[in-house]
């Protein structure tokens, strides 16, 4: 898929860190949309590619934002992408334990409680 937001280069590498942080399959499916879905593709794309590309923080510190904000957002679908996410950046499971714990305290333990759930279900999923 074209992405006419950005420089050949700069979708690779975006691609690139997309597949690092969320697996061949997931970025495989993200591309398999009909055209009224393809502006949110390019429109994804274009984040993994200017904002997770970005040299201000690694991917794991990103991972924690993101771990933090989807959790504050009650958005599970996303938080379970981003708790493998977290995962392949190098997070142990206790760091993304400590990081919903944290949110919770701030944001509201039932999304929490939601999040950790979700947690557990990656985990498991992960084998353990």
């Amino acid at each position: 898929m074209d992405n006419p937001l950005l420089e050949a280069a700069e979708l690779a590498r975006g691609r690139e860190i997309r597949r690092q942080v969320l697996g061949d399959k997931h970025v495989s499916s993200s591309h398999a949309v009909d055209a009224l879905s393809q502006p949110k593709t390019q429109l994804s794309e274009y984040v993994w590619s200017k904002i997770w590309a970005r040299p201000g923080l690694s991917l794991k510190q990103r991972s924690i934002a993101n771990l933090a904000m989807l959790t504050a957002l009650n958005r599970p679908h996303e938080l379970k992408l981003h708790v493998r996410g977290a995962l392949n950046n190098g997070l142990t499971r206790e760091e993304i334990s400590e990081v919903l714990l944290q949110t919770g305290v701030y944001c509201g333990l039932p999304a929490a409680v939601e999040s950790f759930r979700i947690m557990q279900e990656v985990f498991r999923e992960r084998g353990g």
